[in-house]
């Protein structure tokens, strides 16, 4: 699980993708250069991609690790099934 001060920084991460996303509509609608709202967009899905791969990280570090600690096998087929299924979505 995460810590509450884990929490607190992905939560201001996702604050500031919020933002510019927000940013990214204002740019639309102010007709502003295509570059610079491809600059923007670029800025807001890479760190959106850095929260995904926090949690992902988290979850191997806690929830994965647990699983395969245990020693029961269908826990840990399935975490390791869950962790490949994570993986095809993010090389999409």
């Amino acid at each position: 699980m995460l810590s509450d001060d884990e929490k607190k920084k992905l939560n201001n991460r996702l604050r500031r993708v919020i933002g510019q996303v927000e940013a990214v509509g204002r740019m639309i609608d102010n007709e502003e250069y295509c570059v610079d709202i491809l600059m923007q967009l670029s800025a807001a899905t890479g760190a959106l991609s850095k929260v995904g791969q926090i949690v992902l990280e988290q979850h191997i570090q806690s929830c994965v690790s647990e699983a395969i600690q245990s020693g029961d096998p269908q826990q840990r087929s399935e975490k390791i099934e869950e962790l490949m299924k994570v993986f095809r979505k993010y090389s999409e």
